[in-house]
């Protein structure tokens, strides 16, 4: 019984003390309160407007809901900075009448990430993700808004995976 009792609190004790260093973001703990999201100037050769406010605006969302940080426009302790690099439309299959049957709207955006408390967390990357659909469609207005925010939202997630979630 003795044991039982003693094997309940050392699991008690782990148990607690984790609550200290991981939370159910998976963000463990930051050494942060402040963050910055400065806007992304769209510099890809093919130009969809709004996309950079868009995507600037999805990043700031993102940080808030799964993070505690509070957004700041200038002197952040994390600052999240870049440009969308690429955006195309390419065909990736042909039927036999030599029409595409499937695209695929891919978009890139490349991110450099300071920590101003902790500098070995500081990198330059280049982030993208894409869309499948059908080949004779032309997705305009709210179809293509969603395929958009679909690539951001993914995109984003990944953005905050290597910046905080370290995954």
């Amino acid at each position: 019984m003795k044991f039982l009792r003693f094997l309940f609190l050392i699991l008690l004790g782990f148990s607690i003390n984790s609550c200290s260093v991981y939370n159910f973001t998976g963000t463990g703990k930051i050494d942060a309160k402040t963050f910055q999201v400065n806007y992304f100037q769209n510099n890809a050769d093919i130009i969809e407007p709004g996309i950079d406010r868009t995507f600037t605006i999805k990043l700031q969302e993102l940080i808030q809901n799964q993070t505690n940080l509070n957004l700041t426009n200038s002197n952040g302790d994390l600052l999240y900075e870049g440009e969308i690099v690429s955006y195309n439309a390419t065909p990736m299959t042909a039927t036999a009448d030599q029409k595409a049957a499937q695209t695929r709207l891919t978009i890139a955006v490349n991110v450099r990430f300071v920590n101003k408390n902790k500098e070995s967390d500081n990198f330059e990357k280049r982030f993208s993700f894409y869309r499948d659909y059908d080949g004779t469609e032309l997705p305009t207005g709210a179809t293509l808004k969603g395929y958009i925010d679909e690539i951001f939202e993914r995109i984003t997630q990944d953005i905050f995976n290597e910046s905080l979630a370290k995954w």
